[in-house]
């Protein structure tokens, strides 16, 4: 018999997908677990205890129940630490904050935890909270996710070219967010 697992973390919404009328997948990018995708089972009624709880780019302490089958968990709890409020007030924060999480999910394994690109992540989105989206910021981003995945070469080579070579190639919101910078 396999036994269910409760489990916590600290993560962040990168997703947020429809799967009922009243129930959504949520995708996080948490530090002790890496990537995983959870149910939040009647997170879409008003009355919900998860009402006001998961948006993306939010940091909350969750709980879930690892599935019996495969890696859609199911959602017990979130609590809310960092809502990010700034991020949704501007569409060129939202686009840049979105390419980072598309980041994410493009080069990292599920659940396989990666603790300093999770921190990354964190100091990005705050920065891009605070300070507004620009290029200095995404050209960091992009050359510290290089680095901590052990891509990133000297020479004429970015860390964009980089961080393609790891996979097929870039989220296509990278070309929407230069547009916007530039």
């Amino acid at each position: 018999m396999i036994r269910r697992v409760w489990e916590k973390s600290t993560g962040i919404v990168l997703r947020v997908t429809k799967l009922t009328d009243t129930s959504s997948i949520v995708r996080w990018w948490t530090l002790q677990h890496g990537l995983i995708d959870t149910v939040a089972k009647g997170a879409r009624r008003s009355t919900s205890n998860f009402a006001g709880k998961i948006d993306l780019f939010f940091t909350a302490e969750i709980s879930w129940v690892t599935s019996k089958t495969g890696n859609l968990h199911t959602l017990r709890e979130s609590s809310v630490q960092c809502y990010r409020a700034q991020l949704r007030l501007d569409y060129t924060n939202t686009l840049i904050a979105s390419y980072f999480c598309a980041m994410i999910e493009k080069i990292t394994e599920p659940e396989s935890p990666e603790p300093e690109i999770y921190d990354l992540l964190i100091r990005a989105l705050n920065h891009i909270d605070e300070k507004n989206a620009s290029l200095r910021a995404l050209h960091y981003f992009e050359r510290e996710l290089a680095r901590l995945h052990g891509v990133g070469r000297s020479g004429g080579h970015t860390a964009m070219l980089d961080l393609a070579d790891l996979g097929a190639g870039l989220p296509a919101l990278r070309a929407q967010v230069l547009q916007r910078l530039t």
